[in-house]
């Protein structure tokens, strides 16, 4: 088969654009791989999760008896150790599950650590 002579700059042409084209998508034009997307998917799950936990873990720290103490000695120490400490209270272990979520507890802790706003 015999091709005209102005083929191979089209092709050179084509060839160069789907490069340039597959560069800017993936830089600029917010295009993801399978694996990436799948690691997206997973990362902002376990974000709801915790975000949906931590208030459950809020409330049932506070409704211990003695919370009001332990609150104000939560709220005075560091908050890297707030996590731990949430954790081993056992608030950060939901129904069902054997261990806490440390991300659960360290969200706990923050939300313990703010003044409570009361219902309106």
């Amino acid at each position: 088969m015999k091709m005209p002579t102005n083929t191979k700059p089209w092709l050179q042409g084509a060839a160069a654009g789907a490069i340039v084209l597959a560069i800017v998508g993936f830089s600029w034009g917010g295009w993801v791989t399978g694996g990436t997307a799948a690691k997206n998917i997973a990362a902002a799950s376990h974000d709801a999760v915790v975000a949906a936990l931590a208030p459950i873990c809020a409330e049932r720290f506070r409704g211990q008896s003695d919370a009001v103490v332990r609150t104000a000695d939560l709220a005075k120490t560091s908050s890297w150790e707030r996590g731990s400490i949430v954790e081993k209270s056992g608030y950060a272990t939901m129904p069902g599950s054997k261990t806490a979520d440390s991300d659960v507890a360290r969200a706990c802790g923050e939300i313990l650590s703010k003044p409570a706003v009361p219902k309106s």
